[in-house]
């Protein structure tokens, strides 16, 4: 298969590095950084354009910080300069080349393909099962550890055999091997002990205390860093082969994978345990990835699937989803923040509003709309 050249150039057009500017200072959190940003913007253009154009791409350490809710992880974060950079990258070498590569299976940080779209299409397979089966089984994947587990070797062959365009590979595999800089697992260790050190002081339960000490560190030649854009695309090239082979090789036609998780469904029990078998030798074998078997099973629809934060099972021969309660105990918690940053003037109401029927419109794909009305009654 021909492989795309000519691609880098479209990192330092200008126009497209306004553009990306923009974007990404709308996303920024931190308004401080924002505000000096804005002061120089037209001197942070042109440098971003030098730099790119004459491939003077040396990274800045990220700042890395611990995020605790919804679960404790770790986040890694650039200077606004190379995080334009980061986005040209993801854009216009990454996604343009493997976008039209993906399957409709494959969910998640894709244009009009996330987690709806993911609902979406379970449902519309689910109501296409039951037509047919008074009872069919669902195989669920987890691969365990997924963006720390990524190998820099096979992701930058799988990357170079539709990428010729030598500029372009130089930059991607120096922000794959990003993650082999020592100060980046330094940094995670003292995160760690010192949010060990303030749970135990404030007798938190054992529960949280594991949560921050199965907080993997980085192997030499794994791994992708945690918040950068082209992360996410890498995390949808590593395993677009594994969707592939899913559909072409095993003829399972009803497949969905958000990221790292997989759905399949089939008739026959005993053909997902064989499907099972193949796809674990070939990611362990192929890719050097495990799966978590802990959440990995094959059940029954009677028994209900589990994903993008809802329930879904069958009853009276419809498609019912319910709120997870973890789901349930997040939108409550964000809600109270939301008028608590209201009520302190923090954010204002058209932002408030926003914020509101954001997740109004996401419960509404499940049957909560008691939950929507007391959380707002309160």
């Amino acid at each position: 298969m021909k492989r795309l050249n000519n691609l880098y150039k479209e990192t330092y057009d200008l126009g497209n590095i306004i553009n990306m500017t923009n974007k990404v200072c709308c996303k920024v959190r931190n308004k401080n950084k924002v505000e000096k940003f804005e002061l120089y913007k037209s001197e942070h253009i042109i440098n971003i354009k030098n730099r790119l154009k004459n491939k003077n791409i040396i990274l800045d350490k990220y700042n890395i910080f611990m995020i605790t809710d919804p679960k404790c992880r770790i986040v890694m974060s650039q200077e606004i300069e190379d995080k334009i950079i980061n986005h040209l990258v993801a854009e216009y070498i990454l996604v343009k080349t493997f976008e039209n590569k993906y399957p409709e299976s494959m969910c998640a940080t894709r244009i009009g393909k996330g987690t709806h779209y993911g609902i979406k299409l379970l449902k519309k397979y689910l109501n296409e099962m039951k037509s047919k089966n008074d009872n069919f089984y669902i195989l669920k994947l987890d691969i365990s550890k997924y963006f720390y587990s990524i190998d820099h070797e096979v992701l930058k062959k799988i990357v170079s055999s539709k990428i010729k365009d030598q500029d372009s590979l130089n930059i991607i595999n120096n922000i794959i091997d990003s993650t082999n800089k020592p100060y980046i697992n330094e940094k995670i260790k003292n995160l760690k002990e010192t949010r060990i050190n303030y749970l135990k002081r404030i007798n938190a339960s054992e529960k949280l205390i594991k949560e921050v000490e199965e907080i993997p560190l980085y192997e030499y030649g794994k791994g992708v860093p945690i918040g950068d854009q082209t992360s996410q695309a890498f995390g949808l090239i590593y395993l677009y082969e594994i969707n592939h082979f899913i559909k072409e090789k095993l003829h399972i036609k009803y497949l969905i994978n958000y990221m790292d998780d997989f759905i399949i469904i089939h008739h026959d029990k005993q053909y997902l345990k064989y499907c099972l078998k193949e796809i674990k030798n070939k990611l362990e074998n192929e890719y050097k990835l495990k799966l978590n078997m802990k959440k990995t099973k094959i059940d029954s629809i009677k028994n209900s699937i589990d994903f993008l934060g809802f329930n879904f099972y069958i009853k009276n021969n419809k498609i019912i989803m319910k709120i997870r309660n973890n789901t349930k105990k997040k939108f409550k918690k964000r809600i109270k923040n939301l008028k608590l940053l209201k009520a302190n003037k923090l954010i204002s109401k058209k932002k408030y509003n926003m914020f509101l029927a954001s997740y109004k419109g996401h419960l509404s794909y499940g049957c909560c709309g008691s939950l929507i009305f007391r959380c707002l009654k309160e």
